[in-house]
């Protein structure tokens, strides 16, 4: 990030820029960075923008071709094309030879750096990897909004905030800017001010769905599962995050084992370090074994539905009861 900032104030811009990663947020913000400093207000002439699969590629090159009008460069965003694969190769062998007065900025979710559209990104200008923040980033990024609010928050009210919102800085920006809002006349924000305010994550339910699902309390596991179905929640997405929850899960539960600290931990499982104590007590219902199965299980209930062999709200509830089930065979006893 500090590259583009650092090319931004020197007005020095490289032919490419790749913005890719989980953390949309800030992709946004250094992509609005980008375009504000490198093209003019109103300049449609010298900027494009192509979204979404499905683009075609001859037309970007072509227009690449063209000189820029009455200005130093021509401007081409390409937002989410999916294309940093074998399907980006012709604009790939493109980005080499291309003028020097058109500049690319790809922006996507996740790439393949073994593309051939990657290594000429990376040859010819600079991708940015835009991951999820540590805990210490989002304090500091937190603390500092409140304070130019001339406002305090409590301890136990910054922490029922993060949990309820997540780590994602969209979201979190979202119902920051709400509980200021609510809270214009105080001082000081309290638990009671984030509790009648801020929403949460869809994410969360699923946290305590697993939660339930652990602790055997499988009439729970079902009734919060019924609950983010009425919430018009797909089926197939409730088991990705089950899935991704039971993955993190085996992942804690193994370094655990080998005596990792939990910021390691954290790092490795894709996870905040204050949720690492948490996803620890939920291990402990499974062995690393049972753990290692629920993923393997995940992948095949969804491969049941995605070929029509199974209903995808049976195969999520068949899940649930399966793992909130009493597990008392001989493999789950150890629980190592």
């Amino acid at each position: 990030m500090k590259t583009i900032d650092n090319d931004i104030k020197a007005g020095d811009f490289k032919k490419v820029y790749l913005l890719y990663g989980q953390e949309r947020y800030l992709i946004k913000q250094y992509r609005d960075k980008l375009i504000k400093a490198m093209v003019s207000e109103g300049d449609s002439m010298n900027f494009s923008s192509f979204e979404g699969d499905g683009i075609n590629q001859k037309e970007i090159i072509d227009l690449a071709e063209t000189l820029p009008f009455f200005a130093d460069r021509r401007v081409i965003l390409i937002e989410d094309a999916g294309i940093f694969s074998k399907a980006g190769d012709e604009l790939g062998e493109y980005l080499k030879d291309s003028p020097e007065s058109t500049h690319f900025i790809f922006v996507e979710e996740s790439v393949d750096k073994r593309s051939k559209l990657y290594k000429a990104a990376a040859k010819c200008g600079n991708p940015v990897e835009f991951k999820e923040q540590t805990d210490e980033t989002l304090a500091r990024w937190i603390g500092a909004r409140i304070r130019k609010e001339n406002k305090g928050m409590s301890r136990a009210a910054y922490n029922s905030f993060i949990e309820k919102t997540g780590t994602d800085m969209e979201n979190i920006d979202k119902e920051l800017e709400k509980l200021l809002c609510y809270c214009m006349d105080k001082e000081v924000i309290e638990l009671s001010d984030v509790e009648a305010v801020t929403t949460e994550q869809i994410t969360n339910k699923v946290f305590e769905m697993v939660d339930a699902i652990a602790s055997h309390r499988q009439k729970r596991a079902l009734e919060l599962y019924y609950d983010l179905l009425a919430l018009k929640e797909p089926a197939m997405r409730i088991m990705y995050l089950i899935s991704r929850q039971f993955n993190i899960l085996m992942n804690v539960k193994a370094m655990t084992n080998k005596g990792f600290g939990n910021k390691d931990i954290a790092s490795k499982a894709g996870c905040p370090e204050w949720a690492v104590r948490k996803y620890q007590a939920q291990c402990r219902a499974y062995s690393l074994d049972d753990l290692k199965q629920a993923v393997r299980d995940g992948v095949a209930y969804e491969e049941a539905v995605k070929t029509g062999r199974m209903n995808d709200q049976m195969a999520v509830e068949l899940f649930i009861v399966q793992y909130s089930a009493d597990m008392t065979d001989a493999h789950t006893t150890g629980k190592k």
